[in-house]
């Protein structure tokens, strides 16, 4: 089997290119590779006046968002009330598909990875990591909407804990608990790590083993053939930045919400339209500079930083508390997780319909819109690694840091209301103030004004690197595929990513982001389950060709 590169970082070239070198007899035993192609990287571009754009993904993709963003900031009202109906639609209308796919993603993730398929390694068999783990799990949290567990690790468990899930009534207060958490720790962990896995593992596939571009379109190759450089493919990577585009403004959304409660709540700094602009075009503005910076000197740089600090903080609200219950509930919340996860992904039956639709659905919504950028974001750093350390990496890690964290700061929460009688995190939750549980939550403990600082810290850090990379996950898919392209195309979609946060805040708020995430998120679905059929017949096929060519060596020595 040829060996792959993908020239992606600091290769030679922008095309992935394999070698092989079989004999004659060996070529005529051998099964053929049929999952390679001689499409060129860039060879659709438009190239002038300072541009290399993909004609038309770059074209349509660009002009849609300009007038999406128009039409929203001239109609603003109308804007809200139409994404008001489209998000209460698709929430009631589509909460089945979402759960089960999700389902499926993570089912199909955990087999392959402990099939046989999850010993070939990307990139070819003597392919090494690019990045040492810490790293690249570093990386894998910081784009793995590091701002949401900012906004909800202290706001969701809390309102679980007061509004609980399945109807749940006459719990004890040990099993209330368990609920709150193991219905948080649903939507933070596994589930939504495994659709990054599908379209990372997919994507990392098919360019470092098959030379094909690192394009989402390039996962569907053995599904489309050739037919997938034509107009089969442009749908689907237009597709994909819109999904990728509306679901970072999700994050931005709550990101800027969340920055601008805190410094209201800790310096009185005025609230509303103005202050999420101004903080909106500040952190564009940051995130330019690291998109200049490049990947190693900017995402990696403040992906390590990010996660010190969130490391700082955490251990610092750990050793505030009671380290070893707080621990034991660690475990005990895995295991109450294990315990509510098969009625939590299970639609039928259900009447929770508050926790299923605003909750479950619009998190499955998210994760999927934004999936198109952390997974191939993962796809560009993860080279070199086996598909069995790839799936169980990019579920464990994350999920395992995530469902810490809620149990750290939400278990914590909890135990304040419910044990000590402190109410201002509940009381924040009850009256609507997401943005301020935070804030009230670090109220209770020593060196208040530094831990807010921290916290608030990591919501802007967070919100420069979801920006930063984001924008240049969405030039490479605008670009045909290059990694290399002018600056003045990652500066536009930098820009256009933080206006399009501008519109939607000024078009109905967090309800109307999340409704475009929704919109977004249901075509992409489909395209993801396509990935999984493809991704399978293409490692299925990659194990036949590598035990030919260890027969082959075989043969010949």
């Amino acid at each position: 089997m040829p060996s792959a590169k993908c020239y992606g970082f600091n290769f030679p070239d922008e095309q992935c290119l394999l070698t092989a070198h079989h004999s004659d007899d060996a070529q005529q035993q051998d099964p053929e590779d049929i999952y390679t192609s001689e499409y060129e990287v860039g060879q659709d571009n438009l190239q002038g006046l300072g541009l290399d754009i993909h004609n038309p993904v770059f074209l349509i993709s660009s002009v849609t968002i300009v007038v999406f963003v128009t039409i929203t900031l001239m109609f603003p009202e109308q804007a809200a009330s139409n994404f008001s109906t489209l998000r209460l639609y698709l929430t009631g209308e589509l909460d089945w598909f979402f759960m089960y796919s999700m389902n499926g993603f993570l089912i199909f993730s955990v087999a392959l990875a402990l099939s046989p398929l999850g010993a070939i390694r990307i990139g070819g068999p003597t392919a090494k990591a690019r990045y040492h783990l810490l790293s690249w799990i570093s990386m894998l949290f910081a784009a793995g909407i590091g701002i949401g567990i900012m906004f909800y690790g202290v706001l969701e468990p809390m309102n679980h804990a007061l509004t609980p899930p399945l109807n749940a009534e006459n719990l004890a207060p040990d099993e209330l608990r368990q609920l709150a958490m193991a219905s948080t720790i649903y939507h933070w962990a596994f589930h939504p790590w495994a659709v990054y896995v599908v379209i990372g593992l997919s994507l990392s596939f098919f360019c470092y083993n098959k030379g094909l571009p690192l394009l989402i379109r390039s996962a569907l190759y053995p599904i489309f053939g050739e037919r997938i450089w034509g107009w089969p493919g442009h749908i689907v990577d237009i597709l994909a930045i819109f999904a990728t585009l509306f679901g970072l403004a999700t994050s931005l959304g709550y990101g800027a919400e969340q920055a601008a409660g805190g410094l209201n709540y800790l310096f009185e700094l005025p609230t509303g339209d103005y202050t999420n602009i101004a903080l909106v075009l500040v952190i564009t503005a940051l995130a330019l500079i690291s998109v200049v910076r490049g990947l190693d000197g900017g995402i990696k740089r403040l992906s390590e930083i990010n996660m010190v600090l969130a490391a700082l903080l955490g251990t610092f609200v750990l050793f505030m508390t009671p380290v070893l219950d707080t621990v034991s509930a660690f475990f005990t919340y895995i295991l109450a997780y294990l315990e509510y996860l098969p009625v939590l992904s299970s639609w039928d039956g259900r009447t929770d319909f508050y926790y299923m639709h605003d909750w479950t659905t619009f998190y499955w919504s998210w994760w999927i819109a934004f999936s198109p950028f952390v997974g191939m974001f993962i796809a560009r750093i993860s080279s070199g690694r086996t598909v069995r350390e790839f799936v169980f990496g990019a579920l464990l890690a994350p999920s395992l840091i995530f469902m810490l964290w809620m149990t750290i700061f939400g278990h914590t929460a909890i135990d304040q209301y419910f044990n000590s009688g402190i109410e201002g995190v509940a009381e924040s939750v009850r009256n609507f103030q997401p943005e301020l549980t935070l804030f009230i939550f670090l109220e209770e403990f020593p060196l208040t004004l530094l831990t807010s600082i921290v916290g608030l810290c990591l919501v802007i850090i967070f919100f420069v690197t979801s920006m930063d990379s984001g924008s240049l996950v969405v030039d490479t898919m605008a670009a045909g595929g290059k990694i290399k392209t002018p600056l003045f195309q990652r500066v536009f979609w930098c820009v256009a990513l933080g206006m399009i946060g501008i519109a939607l805040l000024l078009g109905g708020g967090l309800s109307s982001v999340q409704a475009v995430s929704l919109a977004s998120a249901f075509p992409f679905t489909i395209i993801i389950i396509l990935m999984v059929i493809s991704l399978l017949l293409g490692l299925v096929r990659e194990r036949r060709l590598l035990a030919a060519e260890n027969a082959t060596t075989e043969d010949s020595a």
